[in-house]
């Protein structure tokens, strides 16, 4: 190499420096600007918030900032390819019934999703934990309710509700799957995805929309019919989800998520002026008993459980601003005049923002009285003590959503798990809190357990217990 190259090389490697630190001297400087701009709109939102909501925090942004992080990183590592090129995943979850077990008593029923293929399937699982049928459904379904067995009849049946906006739920029975009966909306309504039966069986109520003028009702249909729909009640509200029915057995209690949707989409049109409620009807004739709505207008009422003395807990969605920490899961009786919301413990320090505003379900367990919240999007399931009202820990579970109860005989055994939560990675997760009564009478839980099995199914929604 000549010593003219060299020289030539040597110049250019100065002004490659020169160039790299001038820009580095640009780039700081704009990050300085950058910086000191943000931090002068955020502290002026930051004033604005406070004149309306005097508990607003500056940390509120630094968790709204993680969250969208999060999320973002979430979304980057699972577009990441397999070493092997293929969509592992995919594979794990194929629907197939290969995997099923001869044992054909079922404890557990789930929907069951295959999103790359557009499969669906609701399964029934027994009590270890193994797939006992699996019945293809058209398209995918949400939540799947179960008929009480007070008429004594020789087969019990479980209602599959399309996921919203649906406009048919099917009818199956509990221990094989055999569709028994196929239900389409009347052509100015669609389905909201939920349906409960009265105590005794001979009735199904299912949130529908009115598609003409977004008001919220309630389907009424005769299970001795076929299934047919001899009435509708007004919900007082704009996107009924789910319903449960009281233990009173004549009221119909009804969580007005607020949110209205177009038919032929999942898009949401009245984010800003959406007022959701929590509703007591009266099932015979639709009468108003009490509405009640939450502290926020966005916090849409979403998902419930009803403890055996008539306690409501409520699973929340909040749509408002990703910087604001609202409470997710909150509780109420007939007659109260607002919610209870749920606490944290001094010493947490994520605070309701481990859930990214999003809670998927609600189960109740009326002998432990423990709750069970579940956030696919917080890729946890948390448990709560409503004797206190606090948070007792949570479960790193990544997508899970379902939550039931672990059986409606826990009464019998203090040390088997309360809960079982499905996720969409394929596990069927036991969660549980031993626990003993004192000398007072007095319920004293031991450490939380976990048992995780997992499937070649991934899970989809709800999960309820047969």
């Amino acid at each position: 190499m000549s010593n003219r190259s060299v020289g030539a090389q040597s110049a250019k490697a100065v002004n490659t420096n020169e160039y790299g630190q001038t820009q580095l001297e640009t780039g700081l400087r704009t990050l300085a600007l950058t910086s000191l701009g943000t931090a002068a709109l955020v502290t002026a939102h930051h004033l604005g918030r406070k004149q309306y909501n005097p508990d607003a925090r500056l940390s509120d942004y630094m968790h709204g900032v993680l969250d969208v992080v999060q999320r973002k990183l979430r979304q980057d590592v699972s577009d990441l390819p397999t070493q092997s090129g293929s969509d592992s995943n995919e594979q794990q979850l194929a629907l197939s019934k290969d995997g099923l077990t001869a044992d054909t008593q079922a404890q557990w029923v789930s929907g069951v999703a295959q999103l790359q293929t557009s499969e669906f399937a609701v399964v029934g699982i027994n009590a270890q934990r193994d797939m006992v049928w699996q019945t293809p459904m058209p398209e995918r379904v949400h939540d799947i309710v179960i008929q009480p067995q007070a008429l004594q009849q020789s087969v019990q049946q479980v209602t599959v509700m399309g996921r919203r906006p649906s406009q048919h739920f099917w009818v199956l029975d509990a221990q094989t799957g055999e569709v028994i009966h196929s239900i389409k909306s009347q052509k100015d309504r669609h389905f909201y995805g939920h349906a409960c039966y009265s105590l005794a069986g001979d009735r199904l109520y299912v949130t529908e929309n009115n598609t003409d003028d977004f008001s919220g009702v309630i389907g009424v249909y005769d299970v001795a019919l076929g299934y047919k729909k001899i009435a509708e009640f007004a919900t007082h509200g704009i996107g009924p989800h789910e319903l449960v029915m009281h233990p009173d057995g004549d009221t119909l209690v009804i969580a007005n998520g607020g949110i209205k949707t177009e038919k032929a989409s999942r898009e949401e049109l009245n984010i800003d002026s959406m007022q959701p409620s929590l509703v007591y009807l009266n099932r015979h004739n639709g009468e108003l008993i009490q509405q009640i709505y939450p502290e926020h207008n966005q916090m849409s009422v979403r998902h419930l459980a009803m403890h055996e003395d008539g306690t409501v807990v409520i699973g929340i969605q909040f749509q408002g601003e990703r910087h604001l920490s609202v409470p997710l899961v909150l509780t109420h009786k007939l007659g109260q005049e607002s919610f209870t919301p749920l606490q944290m413990t001094d010493s947490d320090t994520k605070g309701w923002h481990r859930f990214h505003h999003y809670i998927a379900s609600v189960a109740v367990d009326s002998t432990s009285n423990l709750v069970c919240a579940t956030s696919p999007i917080g890729g946890c399931a948390a448990l709560f003590d409503l004797r206190t009202g606090l948070m007792l820990g949570e479960v790193d579970l990544p997508d899970c959503a379902g939550a039931a109860l672990w059986s409606h005989n826990s009464k019998l055994d203090h040390d088997s798990p309360q809960f079982l939560v499905s996720d969409g990675k394929g596990q069927l997760t036991s969660i549980g809190l031993p626990y003993q009564q004192n000398e007072q009478g007095e319920l004293e839980f031991g450490s939380i357990t976990v048992d995780k099995v997992a499937r070649d199914f991934a899970f989809d929604n709800h999960l309820n217990t047969l």
